[in-house]
């Protein structure tokens, strides 16, 4: 997985967010499916979402994911193929039309080029615009995805570390663009953990203090 804003790489990142090895080599060589395991990235635990592209594909029967394909695909027949036992994710069914969508705007945008997404991006900015601009990818999921490929990928257009935010920072344990193994992935999940406690104590308080008004 190349990219021509620092140069091609001699060899593919070693992946570790799938926690299967398979899926993880999928994920080194594949910018779809990189991109597919991000856009599932909601709702299920990580490991889930990122041995999804891997589960497509061998439900394909394919060794990838080919954007073309998938955005061709009767939209009944794929969510059946997400839907099988054990399921893709949570939600299969509208995350198959998710998908779908995703691979659609690629091919119209990008030539159905995964990879072309941020291949020539000359800063951090323009890829964020660039991955906000993809189906399904917020604000919050494209900061997430621009670490990842800057951390993990070597795609590091200038100031893609200010342009991903908290989760670009050296050092965080914030998101799948730090997950590395399974040490790491613990203190992911922890931090989550704190912030969705953070979050709840927050409300709380608010909710006590508008009661008592």
């Amino acid at each position: 997985m190349s990219t021509k804003s620092t140069g091609s790489r001699s060899r593919t990142p070693d992946i570790h967010l799938a926690q299967q090895p398979d899926a993880d080599a999928l994920l080194g060589r594949s910018p779809l499916a990189a991109l597919v395991g991000m856009l599932l990235d909601q709702q299920v635990p990580m490991e889930w979402a990122f041995s999804g592209p891997y589960t497509i594909a061998s439900r394909l029967g394919a060794d990838d994911l080919d954007a073309h394909e998938i955005a061709a695909r009767d939209p009944e027949e794929f969510a059946a193929l997400l839907s099988e036992k054990p399921a893709v994710h949570r939600y299969p069914g509208s995350m198959a039309q998710r998908v779908r969508q995703l691979c659609a705007f690629l091919v119209e945008e990008y030539g159905g080029d995964a990879e072309a997404v941020w291949a020539d991006a000359a800063t951090g900015k323009e890829l964020l615009a660039r991955l906000q601009a993809l189906p399904g990818f917020g604000k919050q999921k494209a900061q997430i995805f621009l670490a990842l490929l800057g951390k993990q990928y070597g795609v590091r257009p200038t100031g893609w570390r200010e342009a991903a935010g908290p989760y670009g920072e050296r050092g965080a344990y914030r998101s799948a663009a730090d997950i590395t193994g399974p040490e790491s992935l613990a203190k992911v999940r922890a931090h989550k953990q704190e912030t969705k406690a953070a979050a709840k104590a927050a409300k709380a308080a608010k909710d006590a203090k508008t009661s008592g008004n």
